[in-house]
């Protein structure tokens, strides 16, 4: 691992902007998350499955079609809506009492939220109180949360102070990462919460990617947890993961933000993809199939030649070339135009990804850049 580079160039720390409130304490006037013995969701289970405060549980008042029900019903009378609606919540909130809540302490506290924090709230509010537990009600429910989520997902990360590891694909970044996250440094792991990772290959066999509301709920729970005093490592990465976007104010300070240069033997970075493309290796003419739009990028003559060699078997070899031929360049080109000019902090030699050898160069680094 090669000695850092000095940090005089890097940019003025920003823990010295206002940070918004990102503590519910301040932001809605309740306690943090993490103090609730449970946090209801009364939603609908479709509502719930788009998006919900990190920690909470389903236990929706009605069921998505119940709901549909009682709003179909409110279009033409109201009032058998709401008799309609009340009978069924009633039956679901005694059968999750009975079957979640009767092994609470007394002493237990519930935060409880619905869309707007009004009907479906109040329910279970009024039946937890009349059991004797404290019981706190999101004030205008999840609306007002989400307004809250995008508010600081525009403002918070202006607030901290990122390093971006760079690499070629292959190159042990996310491992470098995980790393890092061990020895307790602040780490934000974007391909973690978007359950992808970054590229036409990055479909994770059998894990389907979030919503775009939910991914950007844990987005924003991890951004808010991070001390704006010390560094937080991030990937390099496009406005894209998969199908997901990434805030616009999250892109732009990534780009402006110092950079960690990752190198890594090819022989070491095969190995990667042997591990982490397991159902490529197994599959290999699977992963050439899944990379033909690249044809007329890359030219006839090279996709054959990956073809000839997932006909063959020999993974090792179409590994290399696919980085080579396609990955890599896209990577000069990508730094080049995302953080060719940006300040570089150091370039580390990564010569193994295993656990050990990675936990042994991160202890290496200078306590100020380790964070």
């Amino acid at each position: 691992m090669s000695e850092p580079a000095p940090t005089a160039a890097s940019p003025s720390d920003p823990s010295a902007s206002p940070r918004p409130a990102v503590d519910p304490v301040e932001a809605f006037g309740i306690r943090p998350l993490d103090a609730y013995a449970r946090i209801i969701d009364a939603r609908s289970p479709r509502e719930y499955a788009d998006d919900h405060v990190p920690g909470a549980i389903n236990l929706p008042v009605v069921d998505d079609a119940q709901y549909a029900e009682v709003g179909t019903r409110h279009r033409t009378d109201p009032h058998a809506a709401y008799v309609v609606g009340v009978g069924y919540a009633l039956r679901n909130i005694a059968t999750q009492i009975d079957t979640l809540i009767a092994g609470h302490a007394p002493h237990d506290r519930f935060l409880v939220y619905c869309f707007r924090g009004g009907k479906r709230s109040r329910l279970w509010a009024d039946a937890l109180a009349t059991i004797g537990f404290e019981v706190d009600v999101l004030a205008g429910g999840w609306k007002r949360y989400r307004r809250w989520v995008l508010a600081g997902l525009d403002a918070v990360p202006g607030t901290l102070r990122w390093q971006v590891v760079c690499g070629p694909t292959g190159g042990g970044k996310t491992r470098w990462l995980a790393a890092l996250a061990r020895a307790g440094a602040q780490v934000l792991d974007l391909e973690a919460l978007a359950c992808h990772r970054g590229s036409l290959l990055g479909d994770l066999p059998g894990v389907a990617q979030p919503p775009q509301k939910r991914f950007e709920s844990a987005l924003f729970d991890a951004l808010r947890r991070f001390d704006p005093a010390r560094p937080v490592w991030i990937e390099a990465e496009s406005p894209r993961l998969g199908r997901l976007r990434l805030p616009a104010a999250l892109v732009d300070a990534m780009r402006a933000a110092p950079v960690v240069d990752v190198v890594t033997p090819m022989a070491v970075r095969v190995q990667l993809w042997h591990d982490d493309y397991a159902h490529f290796a197994a599959a290999p003419r699977a992963m050439v199939d899944r990379l033909a739009g690249l044809r007329a990028l890359v030219g006839h003559a090279t996709f054959t030649a990956w073809q000839a060699l997932a006909d063959a078997g020999d993974t090792g070899s179409l590994f290399e070339r696919v980085m080579v031929d396609h990955y890599d360049p896209c990577y000069r080109r990508s730094l080049r135009q995302g953080w060719g000019d940006n300040p570089r902090l150091a370039t580390l030699t990564l010569d193994a990804l295993d656990a050990a050898s990675l936990d042994r160069a991160v202890a290496a680094l200078p306590p100020a850049l380790r964070g």
